[in-house]
């Protein structure tokens, strides 16, 4: 061991440039410490730090620390960060891994020791297996049910429980199975003997990997002895996001021992649907009662107003994880306050958030920087079209984009065919909205919202194409099913975003442990964050537990962002919808009384007129007759030269910049412009459809188009 002199030199150097509380987590005394780290506080650089001191005094050598990490990223991160401290140079290296990266090291080395010569392989897709599977207890066997299965079978082993426990596991944590539950019991049966048949020898699944390295410790002495003579000294992070399993793995690891640490934030806790669970980091006191615990709040982060509305957010919370909240203080300078936008629908949401966008980028905020989270992957549809509109490059991260989706893909596919057959009648309108709703109801449309992740998914894109056909309808309500095909082909080959240096789209649970300089929190209205399925509904009460992940899930959101923040929600779906949309209760308390966004989204008496048909004079009701400026059913006065001229000039206009002619103006803009025949910038922007950035744009061309007409 090091001399007194020695560790305080080790001291110095490992604690230089930290805070108080991250010195006193680096030099807490060999043993258990528990590191309760908010966003931004730092605790790479604090874990990484102890482990360095560790080393450096004395305590431990390199080559016996295991640190484990949730992703590949991380343990990568940490590595980096352990070299650039010199630990490990010119010998044995800190093990900075993942659980199931260490635990396929260990059994690979210690399986002839355990088993003998029956050989194993790594089963690293298990969708085959799964399929048949439930095609032998005669389930459903398409890709997204499979899928559910696969995920269910994931969370019972990482849960500890096995086929003949599962139903009564899933009855009493009221968990909702994606089929019947003795149904997912025999599937999880069945899975577990086909492993065990394989062709080449045993096969082995992540899990198994788990549960093997922990029965070959826990059952074998001898294994156990020389793997702890090897790892003296552990480090867990993301500790709230441990699964039985895997505590189970790690006890194995630790046996009578307790050189422990562990680092990990209970109300950052989003992934309790694949078996995680806060509960040991809570109980950490409780299990070693002589443990150092140190609370990290100082957040370098983000500014102090964006810290602010974290900490109201997660101050709402409720329940045993909300006692452990940690109070963030700000350490950057003050920046713009967080703010709070309420849209008439989707489509506008998206184009607001899209312009504000374009605004950050030319002020200087690379796009890079830049993220927009939402609370399921397919929102990502209107927010992909108003950035390709204003020619914004975006990746779609954790998920595809929404037409390079497999339902989507099939879904047009199956249109595509539909359109082709000739025993149908001609579909316009309400028809055409029924006609894609037939043909994607074997796709997995359904009137109601499926139980399953990966059933509720392809739910959702399905319902964004039938909000799409509906929103279509509006612009032309003569669309027919040809054009509607038209109008989805433009979309797609308008999007093809580089996949670098662009906008972030992501889902809120992708997005953790992620950061940018700004960040757009959309869709925020109950039924989406909260998520519909845990509100419950007439036949039941909410689940109070899950409700409380969905407002953690927006606590993770607030704390990606490290400057501008802005929070919003639509107040309908699809554009001229009625308004029936709340937004999020979580947003209750939030909003300053003096924003324009601080009143209740609820049907109001307006002061405003409603606009009237040039013609008979009647209030207009309808999109596609506010932007015509006359009733649906008054006589039109379109000059049909004009019309044919401006397509023209559209279509031209529309090459010219590389994007779908509805980028341009839609097919109603031009039928007003057609009737109304503006002279000046006043008459322009007097037609719905033409803002100020149109005007810019296209005003003087289409000035020009019409003067060039004639006159009548």
């Amino acid at each position: 061991m090091m001399d007194a002199m020695s560790a305080a030199g080790a001291a110095e150097v490992t604690t230089t440039g930290l805070d108080p509380e991250q010195s006193a987590a680096v030099l807490a005394p060999r043993g258990p410490v528990c590191v309760l780290a908010g966003a931004g506080t730092g605790k790479t650089r604090t874990i990484t730090r102890r482990i360095a001191h560790l080393v450096a005094s004395g305590h431990v050598a390199a080559g016996q620390v295991l640190a484990v990490t949730f992703t590949a990223r991380a343990a990568g991160e940490m590595r980096g960060r352990l070299r650039s401290l010199g630990i490990g140079d010119g010998g044995a290296q800190v093990q900075a891994r993942t659980f199931h990266a260490a635990a396929l090291r260990q059994l690979r080395y210690f399986w002839p020791q355990v088993v003998g010569d029956t050989e194993w392989r790594l089963l690293d897709r298990k969708f085959a297996v799964v399929s048949s599977a439930a095609g032998r207890v005669g389930l459903s066997t398409s890709t997204e049910s499979i899928r559910d299965l696969a995920s269910e079978i994931e969370w019972a082993k990482a849960s500890l429980i096995a086929p003949e426990d599962y139903p009564r596991a899933v009855a009493k944590l009221r968990r909702e199975a994606p089929v019947d539950a003795a149904k997912v019991a025999e599937v999880y049966h069945g899975y577990e003997q086909l492993k065990a048949r394989g062709q080449d020898g045993m096969l082995l699944d992540f899990d198994d990997l788990l549960l093997h390295t922990a029965a070959a410790l826990e059952e074998h002495s001898a294994v156990a002895e020389e793997f702890r003579d090897r790892y003296r000294c552990f480090v867990v992070d993301e500790y709230q996001d441990v699964t039985p399993l895997q505590q189970r793995v790690l006890d194995a690891w630790l046996g009578e021992r307790d050189d422990l640490t562990v680092v990990g934030d209970a109300n950052q806790t989003i992934y309790s649907f694949t078996g995680a669970t806060p509960n040991y980091l809570l109980d950490f006191s409780r299990r070693f009662p002589e443990a150092t615990v140190v609370r990290l709040e100082r957040d370098y982060r983000s500014t102090p107003e964006v810290v602010s509305m974290a900490n109201r957010v997660i101050g709402a919370a409720r329940g045993r994880i909300a006692g452990t909240r940690l109070q963030l203080i700000g350490q950057r300078d003050s920046g713009p306050e967080p703010s709070f936008v309420e849209f008439d629908d989707e489509p506008a949401e998206a184009a607001g958030v899209a312009r504000t966008i374009k605004r950050l980028i030319a002020s200087g905020t690379p796009a890079a920087e830049i993220a927009v989270l939402y609370r399921i992957n397919a929102q990502s549809e209107v927010h992909e079209q108003a950035l390709t509109k204003l020619d914004i490059p975006y990746q779609v991260r954790g998920g595809e984009g929404f037409f390079t989706r497999t339902e989507v893909r099939q879904a047009v596919a199956a249109l595509r065919q539909a359109a082709g057959r000739d025993d149908l009648p001609d579909a316009v309108g309400a028809d055409l909205v029924t006609l894609v709703r037939a043909v994607l109801v074997p796709l997995g449309l359904t009137d109601a919202e499926p139980a399953g992740a990966q059933a509720r998914e392809r739910w959702a894109s399905l319902s964004a194409l039938v909000a799409l056909t509906e929103e279509q309808l509006t612009q032309d309500p003569e669309l027919t099913l040809d054009a509607l095909l038209r109008e989805l082909s433009l979309r797609a080959e308008a999007r093809h975003p580089p996949v670098v240096q662009g906008v972030t789209l992501a889902s809120l649970h992708a997005a953790k442990g992620l950061e940018w300089d700004a960040v757009f929190l959309v869709g925020l209205t109950d039924g989406t964050l909260p998520i519909q399925h845990v509100l419950g509904d007439s036949n039941s009460a909410p689940d109070d537990a899950a409700v409380e992940e969905e407002r953690r899930l927006l606590y993770v959101g607030v704390t990606r962002a490290r400057e501008h923040l802005q929070m919003s929600w639509a107040l309908s779906r699809n554009e001229g919808g009625r308004k029936s949309r709340r937004r999020s209760r979580f947003l209750h308390g939030l909003i300053p009384e003096d924003s324009p966004a601080s009143r209740i989204a609820a049907p109001v008496k307006s002061n405003k007129k409603r606009p009237r048909c040039r013609l008979c004079g009647k209030q207009l009701i309808g999109t596609t007759a506010t932007m015509l400026g006359r009733c649906e059913g008054c006589p039109s006065n379109v000059d049909v030269e004009l019309l044919e001229s401006l397509r023209s000039w559209r279509l031209e206009k529309s090459r010219e910049l590389k994007v779908p002619a509805y980028v341009v103006f839609s097919d109603n803009t031009l039928t007003a412009l057609a009737e109304q025949r503006p002279q000046d910038d006043r008459g322009l922007v007097a037609i719905p459809g033409i803002g100020a950035k149109k005007l810019e744009q296209f005003g003087e061309d289409v000035l020009g188009v019409i003067k060039g007409s004639g006159t009548r």
